[in-house]
């Protein structure tokens, strides 16, 4: 549960995520699994579950990111509908990826900012072949670019409401319409 001492605990998240969108939404964030994931309600009365991995605030805050951009009709379907190739990809299954990441990593990297916790890029995949080294600098570039302009245009509704949740939790009073990001801010 909660610790002043540990303010980054991924139940947290959970417990402000059940504040949002429990009753509304019937949905509730769960920690825990191995991989995450998004399971749809199967029997009436029981909620839709957004599974994220282990203990992990950031992937909290990333499966999150990929509900609030779901629409209703993904949102009705196991993981949203998307597909998945394991870590190991090769560089085209790895480019696609990184293009429909690109959306859900901006939308993260605002909730970061919401709540203050350090954001980092994934791109969630080892390279092929040891020594490998990817250079991923136009997507970085992308997911500022999207970020920005989320920002500019408007979160979104759901995602609105929970980067408000973040920003009260977490005692941030910058208004997120100011906020300005760039690859420099990237590690």
């Amino acid at each position: 549960m909660y610790s002043p001492a540990e303010p980054f605990c991924a139940s947290r998240l959970e417990v402000l995520f059940a504040a949002c969108f429990a009753a509304s939404e019937n949905t509730v964030l769960c920690g825990g699994a191995a991989e995450p994931f998004y399971q749809p309600a199967v029997e009436v009365g029981e909620p839709h579950r957004l599974w994220y991995r282990e203990d992990f605030f950031a992937s909290a805050l990333h499966e999150i990111a990929h509900w609030c951009i779901a629409g209703r009709e993904r949102r009705l379907l196991p993981d949203f509908g998307y597909w998945y190739a394991p870590e190991g990809r090769n560089p085209a299954q790895q480019a696609a990826f990184e293009r429909v990441e690109v959306g859900p990593q901006a939308l993260e990297w605002c909730f970061a900012r919401a709540c203050g916790f350090p954001f980092r890029i994934s791109t969630d995949n080892l390279p092929a072949e040891e020594g490998e080294v990817a250079d991923h600098t136009v997507f970085k570039q992308a997911v500022c670019a999207e970020a920005g302009r989320r920002v500019g245009a408007g979160l979104g509704q759901r995602a609105q409401q929970f980067c408000h949740a973040l920003q009260q939790a977490f005692g941030n009073d910058t208004p997120w319409q100011s906020w300005r990001f760039s690859p420099v801010d990237l590690p």
